[in-house]
C-alpha cells in the first residue's frame, strides 16, 4: 500500500510537470543494473529501438506508454514465497509432531532497497512436556536446603502435573574450580576434606557434577538427592556458570528432549565466578563450550578452561532451546536480576535462606516463562533490517514491538515482520532464523535479492549492432569495447569534432560536463576523484556531494546519490540523522516512552510535566502507581472506564489480573491501592512487579459497596419517630397545663391571704330584702 501510495504520488507530480523527470531518470544511470539500484520504483527497457529522447531507465507506466512491449521490460518484484506452514497444535502431549511457530520455511525475493512483510504465529500448546534439570550449589552454606529439598521430587511432580502429563527432572550440583586460591590447600587435610578447620567432615570439592539424568522416575530424584553431602570452598563467589554451561551443551548426559520445555533452575546464595576470573588460577584458555564430563560424570576441564562468559552462556541456551531459572537468595537476587537482562528467556526468583519456597518459586517461574512470547533472530545478514510488530491480546496491533506478555496457555499471538535490504549484497541468496526465546520451532528465512537483470545473460558481444562489432549488445545498449564511445560505439576517442561538444552540456552556454569531465566524440568522459565517484550524462552527480552530519556523509545511516542522502532502512531525515524505530523508546513497562512521551528519532520527548529520564520512567509529580493502575483495574476486570471507551486496554495495560479474596503481604514490590468507582463502591486492589518485570494486578473479587435502605427498619423507624414524638408532645402539653394550674392555685391562696373581711362573714353575701325611700314622698 505505501509503495503503491509513493508511485502514484511520483507519477501525479511528474504529470503535472512539477518536476522534469522522476528518480529513475534524474540519476543518469546507463545499465540495467544501476537502473534496478536506485529505486524499487524503476524499469529498465531493453528493446533495441526505443523511441526518441524516451529514457530507458523509468517508472514502468511510462515506459508503456513510451511504446517498450512488455516482454522488453525488466522490473523485476519482490515477494514472499510460503515454502512450509504445518498448522499450529492444540495439545503437547500424545501427538507425532508438536508445532508451536507457523509458518516454518518461507523465501524472499527482495530487489534493491525493496522491502516485504510477512507474518508469524505463536502459540502456547496445552499439556506440553517439560524436562526440569535442578543444579544446586553444594557448598557448605547450603547444608540446610540440601535437607529441605529431599523431597522435592515428589512434591515437584505433584504440581507440575497440573501444568503437563509428561514431566521429567534430573539434578546436578557444582561447588568451584578444585584448585588454589579457589580450594583449601593447607593444611593437607584439608584438599581431602573442606571442613577440616571448622571440625565438620565433607566431600573433596569439585567443579561441577551430573547426578541424575533427566527421569519420569521422581523418587529416584529424592533417593539420588539424599545420598549428597556438601562441600567447602575458599573464596566467596561459586563456580555455578561452569556448571550452567555443561548442562546446557551435554545434551546426551542430561537428556534433554527435542519436544519439550527446558527448565534449567539454578539455586545459589553466592554470587558466581565469570569469564577472565581464571586468571587468578593462571587459567588462560576460553571456555569452548563443549561437553566434558567424563565417565564418573564430573566436569573434568574444571582446571583448564575459564569460566564462560555472558555472551557464550545466551548462544548455548538459545541454541539448546533452554530456560534458565535463578533462584537465589535476597543478598545476591540484584546481581541475578542484572544478569537475567542479558540473557534472554531468563527468570529470577527469590529463595528462602533454606530453600523452603523453592518448589513455588520453579511453578510459579514456569507460569512467567509460558506467559510470555518473545522473538529472537539470528544470522541476521548484514545488509538486512527488520521491523517488528506485534498482535498480542484483542487483535490490538503493537507497532515496534517484538514480544508479548500476559499470555494464557493455548493463547495464539502473532507478528508481522518487515524485511528491508539495503543495496545489493555480494551473495545473492542468503538465510536467517527467526525463533521464539525457550522453543524449538523456528522460521527459516531464505533470502534472494534480485539485483540483475534477465537480460543480461542475452548479452550479445562484438554485436553488429554497435558498430560493425565495436561493442556488447546488453540490454539493449552497447557497452563499449576499449578505446570507443557514443550510445552505438560508432565514435573513437582518437577522433575529436567540436561540434560533438555541443551534446556535451544541457543547455546551451553551459559549461561542458560540468567541468568535471571531459567532452569526447559528443559523449561526457567524467574524471575520476578521490572523494567519489562522478556520474551522470553531464557528469552532474557524484557521491560524495551530500550534506554531513557529525562528520559523516548522510550520518554514516544512508548513501549519497547525486547530492541526496537515500537514508538506510529505519532512517529519515535530510541527513538521514532521525531514526524510526521506537524500541530504544520502550520502557520496562512496554510502553513508549512509558506513556509520559513521545519517541522522536530514537529519543523520548517526555511531554509530561515533571517526567524525565532516557524512557521518561521518573517522574515525581506524575500521578502515582494506584492512581494509573487504577484505570487499568477499571478495564480490564470491570471492562469500563476511560481506557474502554477509548479502545485502548489492551496496549495501556500489560498486567495481569488475578481475582483474590484478601490481599496478602507480598513484601516491598507490592503497593496496596483503595478507589471509589462510580457506584460509590470501594474497589481494593495490589500493584505487584515480580523479578522479571511482569506487573500483576491483584483485585478483590468483589468491591465493598454501601448497602442499600431496609424498607422495615425504615418504616418501624418512622412510626416509631412519630410516637415518640406524640408521646413527647402530650408530655410536654400535660407538663405545660401542671405548671399553669398551680400557678394559679397560687395566686389564688395569695389573694385570699391578702384579704381584709372578717372571714366569719362573708362580704359576698346580699340579704334578699332590698329597702328602697321615695324621694317625692311628702308625708303628713
Amino acid at each position: 500500500m505505501g509503495k503503491l501510495s509513493v508511485a502514484l504520488g511520483i507519477i501525479a507530480l511528474c504529470a503535472a510537470g512539477a518536476c522534469g523527470g522522476n528518480i529513475c531518470t534524474t540519476r543518469g544511470v546507463n545499465s540495467c543494473k544501476q537502473c534496478l539500484a536506485v529505486s524499487p520504483l524503476c524499469a529498465w527497457c531493453s528493446a533495441e529501438v526505443l523511441a526518441q529522447g524516451s529514457p530507458r531507465c523509468d517508472l514502468r507506466t511510462n515506459l508503456l506508454e513510451n511504446g517498450c512491449g512488455h516482454d522488453y521490460i525488466e522490473f523485476p518484484s519482490s515477494s514472499v514465497t510460503i515454502l512450509e506452514a504445518r498448522p499450529l497444535s492444540d495439545k503437547g502431549s500424545g501427538s507425532s509432531i508438536t508445532t508451536q511457530m507457523s509458518p516454518q520455511r518461507i523465501r524472499l525475493n527482495l530487489r534493491p532497497d525493496d522491502s516485504q512483510i510477512f507474518r508469524v504465529q505463536v502459540r502456547q500448546v496445552e499439556d506440553y512436556p517439560v524436562d526440569i534439570y535442578y543444579l544446586m550449589d553444594l557448598s557448605n552454606s547450603m547444608k540446610d536446603d540440601l535437607r529441605n529439598i529431599q523431597n522435592l521430587g515428589t512434591k515437584l511432580a505433584s504440581e507440575m502435573r497440573k501444568l503437563t502429563s509428561n514431566l521429567r527432572i534430573g539434578f546436578g550440583a557444582f561447588v568451584d574450580k578444585p584448585i588454589s586460591p579457589y580450594m583449601y590447600i593447607s593444611p593437607p587435610e584439608a584438599i581431602i576434606n573442606p571442613c577440616y578447620e571448622i571440625g565438620e567432615t565433607c566431600l573433596p570439592m569439585f567443579g561441577y557434577k551430573h547426578v541424575l539424568s533427566l527421569t519420569d522416575e521422581v523418587t529416584r530424584f529424592n533417593e539420588e538427592v539424599r545420598k549428597q553431602s556438601v562441600s567447602r570452598n575458599r573464596d566467596a563467589p561459586e563456580g555455578g556458570f561452569d556448571a550452567i554451561i555443561q548442562a546446557t551443551v551435554c545434551d546426551e548426559k542430561i537428556g534433554w528432549r527435542n519436544d519439550a520445555s527446558h527448565l534449567l533452575v539454578f539455586t545459589t546464595d553466592a554470587k558466581t565466578h565469570i569469564a577472565l576470573d581464571g586468571r587468578l588460577a593462571g587459567i588462560v584458555q576460553p571456555n569452548d563450550a563443549q561437553c566434558h564430563i567424563d565417565k564418573d560424570n564430573f566436569y573434568s576441564a574444571s582446571t583448564t578452561l575459564d569460566y564462560p562468559s555472558l555472551g557464550l552462556m545466551t548462544e548455548k541456551l538459545s541454541q539448546k532451546n533452554i530456560n534458565l531459572i535463578f533462584a537465589v537468595t535476597d543478598t545476591v537476587v540484584g546481581l541475578y536480576q542484572n544478569y537475567s537482562e542479558l540473557i534472554p528467556g531468563t527468570t529470577v526468583g527469590t529463595l528462602s535462606r533454606d530453600s523452603s519456597n523453592v518448589l513455588q518459586l520453579i511453578v510459579d517461574s514456569y507460569g512467567k516463562i509460558r506467559s510470555k512470547v518473545e522473538l529472537e533472530v539470528r544470522d541476521l545478514p548484514e545488509e538486512l533490517s527488520l521491523a517488528f510488530n506485534a498482535t498480542c491480546l484483542n487483535d490490538e496491533v503493537i507497532p515496534g514491538l517484538k514480544s508479548c506478555v500476559g499470555l494464557k496457555i493455548g493463547d495464539t499471538v502473532s507478528f508481522s515482520i518487515e524485511a528491508k535490504v539495503r543495496g545489493c549484497p555480494r551473495e545473492r541468496e542468503k538465510s536467517f532464523t527467526i525463533k521464539p526465546v525457550g522453543f524449538k520451532d523456528n522460521l527459516t528465512v531464505v533470502v534472494n535479492f534480485d539485483c540483475d537483470c534477465s537480460c543480461e545473460s542475452q548479452a550479445e558481444a562484438n554485436s553488429s549492432s554497435c558498430s560493425q562489432g565495436n561493442g556488447t549488445l546488453e540490454c539493449g545498449v552497447c557497452r563499449c569495447n576499449a578505446g570507443r564511445l557514443g550510445s552505438h560505439c560508432e565514435c573513437s576517442e582518437e577522433e575529436y569534432n567540436p561540434s560533438q561538444q555541443d551534446n556535451c552540456s544541457p543547455r546551451p552556454g553551459q559549461p561542458l560536463c560540468s567541468q568535471r569531465g571531459e567532452c569526447i566524440c559528443g559523449q561526457c568522459v567524467c574524471h575520476s576523484s578521490d572523494f567519489g565517484k562522478v556520474t551522470g550524462k553531464y557528469c552532474e552527480c557524484d557521491d560524495f556531494s551530500c550534506v554531513r552530519f557529525k562528520g559523516q556523509m548522510c550520518s554514516g545511516h544512508g548513501q549519497c546519490s547525486c547530492g541526496d542522502c537515500l537514508c538506510d532502512p529505519d532512517w529519515t531525515g535530510d541527513y538521514c540523522n532521525c531514526t524510526t524505530r521506537t524500541d530504544t523508546c520502550m520502557s520496562s513497562t512496554g510502553l513508549v516512552c512509558s506513556g509520559h512521551g513521545s519517541c522522536v528519532c530514537g529519543k523520548c520527548d517526555c511531554t509530561q510535566p515533571g517526567s524525565y529520564g532516557d524512557t521518561c520512567e521518573k517522574c515525581p509529580t506524575c500521578p502515582d502507581a494506584c492512581t494509573i493502575k487504577k484505570e487499568c483495574v477499571e478495564c480490564k476486570k470491570f471492562e469500563r472506564g476511560m481506557l474502554v471507551e477509548q479502545q485502548s486496554c489492551s496496549r495501556m495495560c500489560r498486567d495481569e489480573i488475578e481475582t483474590v479474596q484478601e490481599l496478602t503481604d507480598r513484601g516491598k514490590d507490592a503497593v496496596n491501592c483503595t478507589y471509589k468507582d462510580e457506584n460509590d463502591c470501594v474497589v481494593r486492589f495490589q500493584y505487584y512487579e515480580d523479578s522479571s518485570g511482569k506487573s500483576i494486578l491483584y483485585v478483590i473479587e468483589e468491591p465493598d459497596c454501601p448497602k442499600g435502605p431496609d424498607v422495615l427498619v425504615v418504616l418501624l423507624s418512622v412510626t416509631g419517630a412519630i410516637l415518640l414524638i406524640g408521646l413527647t408532645a402530650l408530655l410536654i402539653w400535660k407538663l405545660l397545663i401542671t405548671i399553669h394550674d398551680r400557678r394559679e392555685f397560687a395566686r389564688f391562696e395569695e389573694e385570699k391571704a391578702r384579704a381584709k373581711w372578717d372571714t366569719g362573714h362573708n362580704p359576698l353575701y346580699k340579704e334578699a330584702t332590698s329597702t328602697f325611700t321615695n324621694i317625692t314622698y311628702r308625708g303628713n
